[in-house]
Order: C-alpha cells, then structure tokens, then sequence
C-alpha cells in the first residue's frame, strides 16, 4: 500500500505542476473578474453537485468568514446549501433547474456566477451558468480535461488537466484557496 499511496501523492502533484504550467492566466483572470464584481457591489454565486457543491460552500465560507485575514465577510452566497429549495425545485421542475431558478432568483447583472463541474456534463450546473449569461453575470467555470463544453460556456473557466474526478477535485480545492488569497488580499491587505 505505500507504493500505492505514494503513486497517489505523485499523481496529485503532477496534476497541479501541469495547472501551473497551463492555467495560471485564467486562474489570474477568474480572481479579476470577482474583485471587479465585489467592487461594482456584486456578489460571488456559487454552486456545483456532489464533491463540487461541498467546494461551493468553502469557496463561500473563505470569502463570508476569513481566509488570512481578519476582516468584514465579503459577499457570497452557495446554492447548494438550502434544502426546502433544492428538494421543491428538484420534485417540481426537475433536477437540472436547481441552480437555474436560484439564479434567477438571486442573481443581478453585477454578479459573478461560478459553476463547478468536474466532468462539464452536469446539466444543472450547465443550465445555472446559461441562465447566469441571460441575466449578464459575469461567469466562471471549474471543470476538468473532459469539460470543454460547459468551458466553453463561460466567460473564464480553468480546466484542471486530469479525467480521475479525485485530483480534478483536489486542484479545485487549491484554485479556491488562492481566488480566496487574491481577492482577500485586493480588499483588505493594506487595511
């Protein structure tokens, strides 16, 4: 079993090295597109099923409580959390428009929808996003090697370079920590 967990650690590490090498601009460019949105009085939207709605709530909970640094919580919201509206909306307009209704809902043109996917293929997370574009969001996804469709779809998206949903998921966990770092550090580094 140590080599296997070795193998693990190395196969993890290979798939970050290649995220640096290949989407260090978007990364740059997804931290851009928030600042400019809390600036504007916007609000971070985030949402995703399974491993990426439990990656939605921390992106959230770094930007509503503290990262680094103590300061006042900068707006976020999860859709994933609220389950009367999750389980309505699932048994009366299907699955696919949870994030959709929510979106419409909630969302305002100086916001920024994020949709975490790591196949690409989820069709809630694909319909939050259209629904986020019709509004005028600004839109980001997080998706892996096979998600080029729903990339496609949004105004930034950082492709993790793997197929194996555990290290897709991984560097998801590492983007949302360093997005957290960078927009903490936009508002409230020199305060």
């Amino acid at each position: 079993m140590i080599k296997r967990i070795k193998g693990i650690i190395q196969e993890s590490i290979k798939v970050k090295e290649e995220l640096l090498r290949e989407q260090i601009f978007n990364i740059n460019q997804a931290a851009l597109v928030i600042i400019s949105s809390l600036k504007k009085g916007g609000k971070v939207i985030i949402f995703g099923n399974g491993g990426s709605a439990a990656d939605s709530q921390h992106i959230v909970a770094e930007l509503i409580g503290r990262f680094k640094i103590d300061r006042k919580p900068l707006p976020a919201i999860a859709l994933t959390t609220n389950t009367s509206s999750l389980t309505a909306l699932a048994n009366d307009y299907g699955y696919e428009t949870v994030f959709q209704k929510q979106i419409e809902a909630l969302g305002d043109k100086r916001d920024v929808a994020i949709g975490i996917s790591t196949s690409g293929k989820a069709k809630s997370v694909i319909n939050g996003i259209i629904t986020a574009k019709k509004i005028g969001m600004k839109t980001i996804s997080l998706t892996g090697k096979r998600g080029i469709y729903f990339a496609k779809l949004t105004d930034v998206s950082i492709i993790v370079p793997s197929e194996i949903t555990a290290r897709i998921q991984e560097a998801h966990v590492v983007i949302g920590h360093i997005l957290s770092e960078l927009i903490e550090e936009a508002f409230f580094k020199n305060k």
